[in-house]
Protein backbone atom coordinates (compact mmCIF):
# COMPACT_ATOMS: atom_id res chain seq x y z
CA UNK A 1 0.00 0.00 0.00
CA UNK A 2 1.16 3.52 -0.55
CA UNK A 3 0.79 6.68 1.95
CA UNK A 4 1.12 10.32 1.82
CA UNK A 5 3.06 11.54 4.91
CA UNK A 6 3.06 14.72 5.53
CA UNK A 7 5.22 16.07 8.31
CA UNK A 8 6.85 19.37 8.95
CA UNK A 9 8.64 18.18 11.71
CA UNK A 10 11.66 16.48 9.81
CA UNK A 11 13.11 13.88 12.44
CA UNK A 12 9.42 12.78 12.88
CA UNK A 13 8.87 12.57 9.30
CA UNK A 14 11.90 10.11 9.40
CA UNK A 15 11.00 8.09 12.15
CA UNK A 16 7.52 7.59 10.72
CA UNK A 17 8.64 6.66 7.32
CA UNK A 18 10.94 4.21 9.03
CA UNK A 19 8.42 2.54 11.05
CA UNK A 20 6.13 2.54 7.87
CA UNK A 21 8.22 1.15 5.46
CA UNK A 22 9.13 -1.64 7.67
CA UNK A 23 5.58 -2.19 8.00
CA UNK A 24 5.29 -2.82 4.39
CA UNK A 25 3.85 0.51 2.98
CA UNK A 26 5.45 2.56 0.16
CA UNK A 27 5.47 6.53 1.63
CA UNK A 28 5.97 9.93 0.43
CA UNK A 29 7.03 11.76 2.78
CA UNK A 30 6.79 15.81 2.16
CA UNK A 31 7.38 18.45 4.69
CA UNK A 32 4.87 21.69 3.90
CA UNK A 33 0.91 22.09 3.08
CA UNK A 34 1.80 22.84 -0.69
CA UNK A 35 3.64 19.74 -1.41
CA UNK A 36 1.30 17.78 -0.07
CA UNK A 37 -1.74 19.51 -1.71
CA UNK A 38 0.32 18.53 -5.12
CA UNK A 39 1.31 14.83 -4.59
CA UNK A 40 -2.51 14.35 -3.47
CA UNK A 41 -3.99 15.82 -6.60
CA UNK A 42 -1.02 14.41 -8.82
CA UNK A 43 -0.60 10.43 -7.48
CA UNK A 44 -2.84 7.85 -6.45
CA UNK A 45 -2.90 6.64 -2.96
CA UNK A 46 -4.22 4.50 -0.03
CA UNK A 47 -4.34 6.83 2.69
CA UNK A 48 -2.95 10.20 3.55
CA UNK A 49 -1.20 11.05 6.72
CA UNK A 50 -1.82 14.97 7.30
CA UNK A 51 -0.29 17.57 10.19
CA UNK A 52 -2.40 20.14 10.65
CA UNK A 53 0.41 22.87 11.62
CA UNK A 54 2.27 22.56 8.57
CA UNK A 55 4.12 25.80 6.33
CA UNK A 56 2.34 27.22 3.42
CA UNK A 57 -0.84 25.76 3.94
CA UNK A 58 -2.58 24.40 7.06
CA UNK A 59 -3.45 20.56 7.04
CA UNK A 60 -7.27 21.63 7.52
CA UNK A 61 -6.79 23.89 3.69
CA UNK A 62 -5.18 21.20 2.47
CA UNK A 63 -7.99 19.07 3.65
CA UNK A 64 -10.20 20.93 2.46
CA UNK A 65 -8.98 21.71 -1.33
CA UNK A 66 -8.37 17.86 -1.55
CA UNK A 67 -11.92 16.85 -1.02
CA UNK A 68 -12.85 20.23 -2.76
CA UNK A 69 -10.74 18.62 -5.74
CA UNK A 70 -12.67 15.14 -5.73
CA UNK A 71 -9.98 13.12 -3.76
CA UNK A 72 -11.69 10.35 -1.58
CA UNK A 73 -8.41 8.89 -0.44
CA UNK A 74 -8.66 8.13 3.45
CA UNK A 75 -7.69 11.05 5.58
CA UNK A 76 -5.80 10.46 8.90
CA UNK A 77 -5.32 13.92 10.78
CA UNK A 78 -2.23 14.07 12.68
CA UNK A 79 -1.78 16.96 14.87
CA UNK A 80 -0.73 18.29 18.72
CA UNK A 81 -3.64 20.20 19.11
CA UNK A 82 -5.68 18.24 21.55
CA UNK A 83 -9.15 20.49 21.37
CA UNK A 84 -12.32 19.31 20.42
CA UNK A 85 -13.41 22.24 18.17
CA UNK A 86 -10.26 21.11 15.92
CA UNK A 87 -11.07 17.44 16.03
CA UNK A 88 -14.87 18.68 14.80
CA UNK A 89 -13.28 20.97 12.17
CA UNK A 90 -11.28 17.90 10.41
CA UNK A 91 -13.80 15.45 10.55
CA UNK A 92 -16.45 18.09 9.76
CA UNK A 93 -14.41 18.57 6.33
CA UNK A 94 -13.78 15.45 4.86
CA UNK A 95 -11.16 13.75 7.55
CA UNK A 96 -12.02 9.79 7.91
CA UNK A 97 -9.67 9.99 11.81
CA UNK A 98 -7.53 11.67 13.89
CA UNK A 99 -4.74 11.47 15.78
CA UNK A 100 -3.21 13.47 18.84
CA UNK A 101 0.69 13.45 19.27
CA UNK A 102 2.35 12.30 21.16
CA UNK A 103 0.74 9.14 20.45
CA UNK A 104 1.69 5.29 20.16
CA UNK A 105 2.73 3.59 16.62
CA UNK A 106 0.97 1.01 17.19
CA UNK A 107 -1.86 2.99 17.51
CA UNK A 108 -0.84 4.59 14.56
CA UNK A 109 -0.31 1.55 12.58
CA UNK A 110 -3.81 -0.13 13.66
CA UNK A 111 -5.72 3.12 12.44
CA UNK A 112 -3.80 3.25 9.21
CA UNK A 113 -5.26 -0.29 8.49
CA UNK A 114 -8.67 0.69 9.50
CA UNK A 115 -8.73 3.99 7.09
CA UNK A 116 -7.30 2.25 4.22
CA UNK A 117 -10.14 -0.82 4.26
CA UNK A 118 -12.34 2.67 3.81
CA UNK A 119 -11.10 3.76 0.30
CA UNK A 120 -13.60 4.21 -1.55
CA UNK A 121 -16.43 4.86 1.24
CA UNK A 122 -16.12 8.80 1.02
CA UNK A 123 -17.82 10.52 -1.47
CA UNK A 124 -17.58 14.08 -2.54
CA UNK A 125 -20.89 16.31 -2.48
CA UNK A 126 -19.18 18.05 -5.13
CA UNK A 127 -19.83 17.05 -8.95
CA UNK A 128 -18.30 19.10 -12.05
CA UNK A 129 -19.28 18.97 -15.83
CA UNK A 130 -16.71 21.34 -18.09
CA UNK A 131 -16.85 25.05 -15.62
CA UNK A 132 -20.11 23.83 -13.49
CA UNK A 133 -20.07 22.92 -10.21
CA UNK A 134 -22.85 20.88 -8.34
CA UNK A 135 -22.80 20.95 -4.71
CA UNK A 136 -25.25 18.44 -3.58
CA UNK A 137 -24.80 19.14 0.41
CA UNK A 138 -25.89 22.48 -0.46
CA UNK A 139 -27.38 22.73 -3.66
CA UNK A 140 -25.60 24.92 -4.75
CA UNK A 141 -24.55 25.38 -8.47
CA UNK A 142 -21.68 27.47 -9.62
CA UNK A 143 -19.13 28.78 -11.82
CA UNK A 144 -15.50 30.48 -11.24
CA UNK A 145 -17.59 33.68 -11.28
CA UNK A 146 -21.39 33.41 -10.35
CA UNK A 147 -23.02 31.09 -7.89
CA UNK A 148 -27.11 30.37 -7.67
CA UNK A 149 -29.48 27.95 -5.70
CA UNK A 150 -31.20 25.20 -6.70
CA UNK A 151 -34.48 23.83 -5.79
CA UNK A 152 -34.76 19.81 -4.32
CA UNK A 153 -35.98 18.88 -7.53
CA UNK A 154 -33.28 20.70 -9.70
CA UNK A 155 -30.58 19.93 -7.83
CA UNK A 156 -31.81 15.83 -8.25
CA UNK A 157 -32.40 17.36 -11.91
CA UNK A 158 -28.69 18.51 -12.50
CA UNK A 159 -27.08 15.98 -10.68
CA UNK A 160 -28.41 13.21 -13.06
CA UNK A 161 -27.56 15.44 -16.23
CA UNK A 162 -24.28 15.68 -14.43
CA UNK A 163 -23.52 11.90 -13.90
CA UNK A 164 -25.07 10.34 -16.85
CA UNK A 165 -23.14 10.83 -19.74
CA UNK A 166 -25.86 10.27 -22.09
CA UNK A 167 -29.25 11.32 -23.15
CA UNK A 168 -31.70 10.98 -20.31
CA UNK A 169 -35.84 10.23 -21.27
CA UNK A 170 -38.42 12.07 -19.42
CA UNK A 171 -39.26 8.91 -18.24
CA UNK A 172 -35.96 8.22 -15.78
CA UNK A 173 -36.36 11.62 -14.32
CA UNK A 174 -40.07 10.65 -13.59
CA UNK A 175 -39.08 6.99 -11.92
CA UNK A 176 -36.06 8.68 -10.37
CA UNK A 177 -37.37 12.35 -8.66
CA UNK A 178 -41.17 12.25 -8.38
CA UNK A 179 -41.45 8.29 -8.32
CA UNK A 180 -43.51 5.43 -9.53
CA UNK A 181 -46.82 6.42 -8.21
CA UNK A 182 -46.63 10.20 -8.99
CA UNK A 183 -50.13 11.49 -10.83
CA UNK A 184 -47.76 14.12 -12.05
CA UNK A 185 -47.60 15.01 -15.57
CA UNK A 186 -44.80 13.91 -17.23
CA UNK A 187 -44.49 17.71 -18.73
CA UNK A 188 -43.11 18.68 -15.61
CA UNK A 189 -39.82 17.52 -16.40
CA UNK A 190 -39.57 20.47 -19.41
CA UNK A 191 -40.85 22.53 -16.89
CA UNK A 192 -38.24 21.52 -14.44
CA UNK A 193 -35.30 21.59 -17.71
CA UNK A 194 -36.35 24.85 -18.42
CA UNK A 195 -35.58 26.35 -14.66
CA UNK A 196 -32.18 25.23 -15.08
CA UNK A 197 -30.98 26.36 -18.76
CA UNK A 198 -31.87 29.68 -17.13
CA UNK A 199 -30.08 29.19 -14.12
CA UNK A 200 -27.01 27.94 -16.09
CA UNK A 201 -27.50 31.01 -18.35
CA UNK A 202 -27.78 32.81 -15.21
CA UNK A 203 -24.07 32.04 -13.90
CA UNK A 204 -22.70 31.44 -17.27
CA UNK A 205 -22.12 28.23 -17.29
CA UNK A 206 -20.16 26.96 -20.36
CA UNK A 207 -22.56 24.02 -20.90
CA UNK A 208 -26.36 23.57 -21.31
CA UNK A 209 -28.87 21.58 -21.31
CA UNK A 210 -30.25 19.95 -24.91
CA UNK A 211 -33.20 18.74 -26.05
CA UNK A 212 -34.22 16.46 -28.48
CA UNK A 213 -37.59 15.46 -29.27
CA UNK A 214 -38.04 11.30 -28.48
CA UNK A 215 -34.51 10.79 -27.30
CA UNK A 216 -34.63 13.63 -24.14
CA UNK A 217 -32.43 15.86 -22.45
CA UNK A 218 -28.70 15.86 -22.15
CA UNK A 219 -25.96 17.95 -20.39
CA UNK A 220 -23.27 19.36 -23.58
CA UNK A 221 -20.70 21.88 -23.58
CA UNK A 222 -21.92 25.44 -25.61
CA UNK A 223 -20.19 26.10 -28.90
CA UNK A 224 -17.53 28.65 -28.99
Amino acid sequence: MRLLLAEDERELSNALVAILEHSDYEVDAVYDGEKALEYALERDYDGILLDIMMPKKDGIEVLKEARRQGIETPILMLTAKAEIQDKLEGLENGADDYLTKPFAMAELLARIKIITKRKGEYTSPLLRFENVELDRSTYELSTETSSIRLGNKECKMMEILITAKRWVTPEEFMEKIWGYDTEVEKNIVWVYISYLRKKLDAINASVQVKVEKDTGYQLEKKDD
